[in-house]
């Protein structure tokens, strides 16, 4: 199935967004984790493509989409996000987030509950006072300091080995020129989510959820139970052997369990 790529005229300039199916197909968007671009979700779009109209887009800032002006943050992401929709003439569609892209999946359904019909949190942190805490703590995860020799691309390669499949280094190929191409710095989308106040925004989420828990991410798998506390009407769907990088490690099984997902929505 082709997939068609496109820019949108928003506030912020052009936005990039790939998408795949029927033009009259109910509409699904897809939001990718940081420092990552649309590519997280070039093997899904096809998949997802034969029942829906599968759109992926490149958060403001990253891939070939401009930036917001100001520090990053998920509630500008969620705007710009709204405003595509709104450019495709798109007024409700489900939306599907990993990691980065699940926050703003979550702020989304929050601000804008009539544009939501569905909800899929793939790897989504619950973020709050004790995740600041946390996360306050730790060094960098993607940051590097550019260096003359060009050892800050081994650098950042080697900092996400560990949370990927080995003998996928096309993985890993994909996550460093996602990262080279992000306005600002890589890091960006991670303080983002650290700000962001869930605990003060997720009670306004009504809508139907699935929580996609990838079984071997260290990062997110945790966080899974929290949400379903936070999110009484989602349940939890477990992917066995799903890292860091699931939409594009396991495309088969993550289509799969949102393309089920979303056919037991009215």
């Amino acid at each position: 199935m082709t997939i068609r790529r496109a820019f949108a005229d928003l506030s912020v300039g052009q936005v990039h967004y790939a998408e795949c199916g029927a033009a009259e197909a109910p509409p699904v968007l897809l939001l990718h984790q940081s420092p990552r671009s649309w590519t997280e979700y070039r093997a899904v779009l096809p998949l997802l493509g034969t029942r829906r109209r599968a759109i992926a887009m490149d958060t403001a800032g990253f891939g070939d989409s401009a930036a917001v002006d100001g520090p990053a943050s998920i509630e500008a992401w969620a705007g710009i996000a709204l405003e595509l929709l709104d450019a495709l003439g798109i007024a409700r569609a489900d939306v599907v987030g990993h990691h980065t892209g699940g926050v703003i999946a979550i702020e989304i359904a929050a601000s804008a509950p009539e544009r939501v019909r569905g909800l899929v949190l793939s790897s989504t942190p619950f973020t709050d006072a004790a995740f600041r805490r946390l996360r306050a703590g730790r060094p960098p995860i993607d940051e590097v300091a550019p260096s003359g020799d060009g050892s800050h691309l081994a650098a950042l390669w080697q900092r996400r080995q560990g949370f990927y499949p080995a003998g996928r280094p096309e993985l890993l190929e994909a996550f460093v020129r996602d990262a080279l191409k992000v306005s600002g710095s890589p890091e960006d989308g991670h303080r983002a989510v650290a700000a962001y106040r869930m605990e003060a925004r997720i009670d306004r989420v009504v809508q139907p959820a699935l929580i996609l828990r990838a079984t071997e991410d260290p990062f997110a798998a945790p966080h899974a139970a929290e949400l379903q506390q936070a999110l009484p009407q989602a349940r939890i769907v477990d992917i066995p052997g799903g890292m860091v990088p699931l939409p594009d490690q396991l495309p088969g099984a993550f289509a799969a369990a949102v393309l089920a997902f979303l056919e037991t929505l009215a």
